[in-house]
């Protein structure tokens, strides 16, 4: 799959402050100047600033400018977590839920496959009732459930490390609506159903579908 052309900007840029082309508090050039440096379009170039801002690594200033933040060596993983791009956090979640979906599909117990049943409902009812905060609640029950049912508890324990990172993008995402949630949920229903048959290569396939359509 081609990389989208925003994650490439957000990438060389946070690549450019890594390497010190705009130091720690600088100003960053204007839209116009990224754009004729990096060769994309304005929307292209405002996508990348929203995310990097999102993430932390941009402050923006209305009226002044995009400024660079400082990033201390002290940071856990927690906060370096919640400054990373999405699409750095997607890749690294695509990794862990394909192994999960894959070690789920075959070790799933009958308390996990009505454990995971139960969230899906969940997640039904809050998308019904259009409930923002339940459907983001719903949403990391279903895949933590899932995750547990890898019977691989470090596997476990990375994702819910990653649900601090993932509930502040929904947040972010779904400011208002949970129109991404009422999408995706057929294919939430088809992963439940691939887990419990054990099928291990659709499970990856549909979790790599839902990734995919997750911005």
């Amino acid at each position: 799959m081609a990389e989208k052309l925003s994650n490439k900007i957000i990438r060389l840029i946070k690549n450019d402050i890594v390497a010190g082309k705009w130091a720690e508090g600088s100003k960053m050039p204007s839209e116009f100047e990224l754009m004729e440096l990096y060769g994309v379009g304005r929307s292209t170039i405002r996508e990348a600033i929203k995310s990097l801002a999102d993430a932390g690594i941009l402050r923006v200033q209305q009226g002044s400018g995009t400024f660079v933040n400082p990033i201390t060596e002290s940071e856990n993983i927690d906060q370096r977590l919640k400054r990373a791009a999405f699409d750095e956090i997607n890749a690294v979640r695509q990794m862990l839920e394909l192994e999960i979906a894959t070690l789920a599909s075959k070790n799933r117990s009958a308390n996990n496959l009505r454990e995971i049943k139960e969230k899906l409902q969940q997640r039904k009812d809050a998308i019904m009732a259009e409930q923002r905060v339940a459907c983001i609640d719903a949403d990391l029950a279903f895949h933590s459930a899932v995750a547990k049912a890898s019977a691989n508890s470090v596997l476990a324990d990375l994702y819910h490390s990653f649900t601090i990172i993932i509930r502040d993008f929904f947040e972010k995402r779904e400011k208002q609506g949970i129109s991404h949630f009422a999408m995706s949920h057929h294919l939430h229903e088809a992963l439940y159903q691939a887990i419990a048959k054990g099928n291990a290569e659709a499970a990856r396939q549909i979790t790599t579908e839902i990734l995919k359509n997750n911005y």
